[in-house]
């Protein structure tokens, strides 16, 4: 599933290539994603200057002085850029937005994307109900190892799971939070309210640091992501832990261990990594 990498390389490649461009048509061929795709949002946007894309969380925010687009990728979706005169629709193009001689094409075969709107005037979007329990941002100047440890205190989950519940800290999926623990030494089912101050703190610079090397990398590919130019992500091939059941610790040579937690697979040394 794509995460905030992969989203981030995906809003930054769109706010790049359409910012200021004006929608000259959308196409909805498919309205069945994970939410249907709203009957007006095709004469919402139609004529809108694109303000610009961003991102919160893991959903795509399109800014247009109408209202915004939210976006979500789900397991499946991609947004590529094509020539208006390119080739012919492909299987599982759901949506079409126009914008001069450049389309933005929504692929998603599973459909568990979404596309909804968000109208001006109905308050911040930042309140939209999908956003607004989403927790901070990694890259916010707020974040840290003390708003990490405050988040944790008196959770008895493991930390690799409450990582993936996006409360404490929104975007860290399961690659990353993989990383993230073995960079920071963590034992990924240590119960998150047992980290002190000085482990949270190597967790949060663990965090960011992952998720900035992966988006200059554009992101994972496991199946099916792509950037807007059609290219996969890179980042597994730089991964110290993720996939690598078997392999020696690049630390101490001890080999890396495979275990589930909550149906997804994590990665780790049972020796540098300490509950």
């Amino acid at each position: 599933m794509p995460e905030l990498p992969e989203v981030e390389v995906t809003a930054r490649s769109l706010d790049g290539a359409l910012r200021g461009a004006r929608v000259e048509d959308v196409r909805v061929r498919e309205r069945r994603l994970r939410w249907p795709v709203p009957a007006r949002i095709a004469g919402a946007m139609r004529g809108e200057r694109l303000e610009g894309v961003g991102r919160r969380g893991k959903y795509l925010l399109w800014r247009f002085a109408a209202g915004t687009a939210l976006s979500h990728l789900g397991m499946s979706g991609t947004w590529r850029l094509v020539p208006r005169d390119g080739a012919l629709p492909a299987r599982h193009d759901h949506v079409e937005i126009g914008f001069g001689t450049q389309v933005a094409v929504f692929n998603d075969p599973r459909r568990f994307g979404a596309l909804l709107w968000h109208p001006a005037g109905h308050g911040d979007v930042l309140d939209h109900p999908l956003l607004a329990g989403l927790g901070i941002e990694p890259f916010d100047p707020a974040f840290g190892g003390a708003c990490l440890r405050r988040s944790l205190r008196g959770l008895r989950a493991p930390i690799k799971q409450v990582l993936l519940a996006g409360r404490a800290v929104v975007g860290v999926g399961n690659i990353y939070a993989t990383e993230s623990l073995f960079e920071a030494r963590i034992h990924p089912a240590a119960p998150a309210g047992s980290l002190g101050a000085a482990r949270c703190d190597r967790l949060a610079a663990a965090i960011q640091g992952v998720l900035e090397r992966a988006i200059r990398a554009g992101g994972s590919t496991l199946r099916d992501f792509s950037g807007v130019d059609g290219i996969a992500g890179a980042y597994t091939v730089q991964a110290l832990a993720y996939g690598r059941e078997g392999e020696p610790c690049p630390r101490c040579a001890r080999p890396l261990r495979r275990i589930v937690q909550g149906a997804r697979a994590t990665y780790y040394c049972p020796r540098c990594q300490r509950r």
